[in-house]
């Protein structure tokens, strides 16, 4: 935010949609200004608009970046860890012969856990499949776990593309808990790279940290649209 805000630094004022986003900068950055109050110094001022805020041509020099070189293996996964962990989420990092046990103590005490039919885990009997619950049966279950399609790097985002082994949408939108399984082959650098990994007619859920929102008065509220908690398990060959 304070980076888009410093973008505008130059001039008087500029103009947003309203809504909570540009709410949000207002709130925040006395140099947002809104429609109305633009509109209205204009009109004082017998001219189009303020002074100064006619937008600065750029040249295409400019605004041209060298790619990063790519990062190794190691620094790749070290990346994504880092940015999942920056979204409030828990990442624990294991061998596959370890990851029945890390998901159980992921579970803690969840008492009914719902998977696809897929997951390839013997989680005990507290595994509730899925035999077409519904919105209100999902809503009574207390986590759910599953795998995924991909896992970028640079926004630490997880993706599922909801194969047999991540179940349908609704799973990993209900429960509270979501227990999510990423192999280390899965995680790659950016989203150009995940895009090349998808087939774009399946549905997919994009998944940055656990379901959060906030208010014009950015009070974060976490859990209104989505599992309110998000652990994810990274697995090392």
């Amino acid at each position: 935010m304070r980076a888009f805000a410093g973008a505008f630094e130059g001039y008087d004022a500029i103009v947003t949609p309203s809504g909570s986003c540009a709410g949000c900068v207002r709130h925040q950055h006395a140099i947002v200004a809104s429609f109305r109050q633009w509109w209205a110094r204009a009109g004082a001022a017998g001219d189009s608009g303020p002074e100064g805020i006619a937008p600065q041509p750029h040249s295409p020099q400019e605004q041209t970046h060298a790619a990063p070189p790519p990062l190794s293996d190691d620094a790749l996964l070290q990346c994504f860890v880092d940015r999942v962990r920056d979204y409030r989420t828990t990442v624990d990092v294991c061998r596959s012969g370890d990851l029945a046990a890390y998901v159980r103590e992921a579970l803690g005490h969840a008492g009914r856990v719902v998977v696809p039919d897929e997951l390839g885990l013997d989680l005990g009997e507290r595994v509730v499949p899925d035999h077409a619950l519904t919105a209100t049966d999902l809503d009574e279950i207390d986590a759910v776990v599953t795998r995924a399609a991909v896992g970028i790097a640079e926004t630490g985002t997880i993706v599922l593309d909801h194969g047999p082994d991540q179940g349908r949408r609704a799973l990993s939108l209900v429960p509270d808990l979501h227990v999510c399984i990423v192999t280390e082959d899965q995680v790659v650098p950016d989203v150009q790279d995940a895009l090349s990994r998808l087939d774009p007619t399946r549905p997919m859920t994009w998944i940055s940290g656990p379901s959060a929102t906030s208010d014009i008065e950015l009070e974060r509220v976490e859990g209104v649209h989505g599992p309110r908690t998000l652990h994810v398990v990274l697995v090392m060959s």
